[in-house]
């Protein structure tokens, strides 16, 4: 069961997962009300996509995460808007106060956005991007053996992940920040409801302003270093991962889908994943000539703990990517983007 959306308000539209979010949003003819840091960014993303710039509403907002003593700078964002996909949030292990720099601003990224969306009434849903790295216990181990659920949360307490190293730190914010999301809403009883989703490592081709392969986002620039050459090949840290068009294309519908509402989803590909994989993949496709890195044969199989990936099928009709499509997809793409800056 569907409801009418009509204008939605996203964050993190020009990024990485938020572009794909943005485009299938315009295909299923909502309008789009692009938050911004950069009116140059937005109008470049915007000219990419004539088609639908009279649908596309940028509308710049300054660093949101940083102070809390800076007025709420979504509250003209929200207004006239029938949902929110909040998809954007600080990254970055280049930090020397991971509380500060990291939990902090990602929790009042999605308090002030929660905030301003309780003051517009026509707002049905939030659907809010946080991390599988809020779901993982790392105690667990890799597996295989046992599936995550959107039951399970990383068990990290808020004092663990202040003291901690960046990379610790960065699995605490986004928890913490989704709890701020499931808090509000249970706190304040708003007239909107929340779906979040906590994706694994996210590959796939892109559809924002790319100025050249370096500025790749992370997870699609190890793929594009294995095929440059990287020797020896990167280790793989989970052995799950998803499509990005699998990723927005559920953001899309579960925003548009009634009975959703209340849900937290771990989507992901229903097969593993290993950056040995990739390389064997990329060579035996024809577009590993630059693929110089071993390729172990152990990793070629991988095994590990799985994701309840059935849900977002069942629940949003998401048919997932195998890894082969995704790397052939991806490779093919990014070798016509430049190598350098101009």
């Amino acid at each position: 069961m569907t409801w009418d959306i009509k204008k939605v308000l996203v964050t993190g539209g020009t990024g990485f997962i938020g572009a794909h979010i943005v485009d299938n949003l315009l295909g299923l003819g909502i309008t789009v009300r692009l938050a911004t840091r950069s009116m140059a960014k937005a109008e470049e993303f915007i000219a990419q996509r004539q088609k639908f710039a009279d649908r596309i509403e940028p509308f710049q907002i300054e660093d949101f995460c940083s102070s809390s003593d800076q007025p709420n700078p979504f509250l003209e964002a929200v207004k006239g808007c029938d949902g929110i996909i909040h998809a954007a949030s600080p990254l970055s292990y280049d930090v020397t106060n991971a509380e500060e720099e990291l939990i902090k601003p990602a929790i009042r990224g999605v308090k002030i956005v929660l905030e301003a969306a309780i003051t517009e009434p026509k707002i049905k849903r939030i659907v809010l991007t946080s991390s599988f790295a809020s779901v993982m216990d790392v105690a667990r181990g890799p597996g295989p053996g046992f599936t995550y659920t959107g039951e399970d949360w990383n068990p990290l307490t808020y004092e663990e992940s202040a003291k901690a190293d960046a990379v610790i730190a960065y699995r605490g914010s986004k928890k913490f920040a989704e709890l701020e999301a499931w808090n509000f809403i249970k706190h304040n009883k708003p007239g909107f409801d929340l779906v979040t989703f906590c994706p694994p490592m996210t590959f796939g081709p892109v559809v924002h302003p790319v100025e050249n392969v370096e500025s790749l986002n992370l997870s699609n620039r190890i793929l594009w270093d294995i095929y440059a050459g990287a020797d020896p090949l990167p280790v793989s840290r989970v052995p799950v991962w998803v499509d990005v068009r699998d990723l927005a294309l559920a953001h899309a519908r579960s925003l548009i889908t009634e009975t959703v509402g209340g849900r937290r989803y771990v989507p992901s590909s229903p097969d593993k994943f290993s950056y040995a994989l990739a390389a064997k993949i990329m060579k035996d496709s024809g577009l590993g000539e630059t693929v110089t890195g071993t390729i172990p044969e152990s990793d070629l199989n991988p095994l590990g703990y799985d994701l309840d990936w059935q849900s977002v099928t069942r629940d949003l009709g998401v048919n997932f990517h195998g890894f082969e499509e995704c790397v052939v997809d991806s490779i093919t793409q990014f070798k016509t983007i430049p190598r350098e800056s101009k």
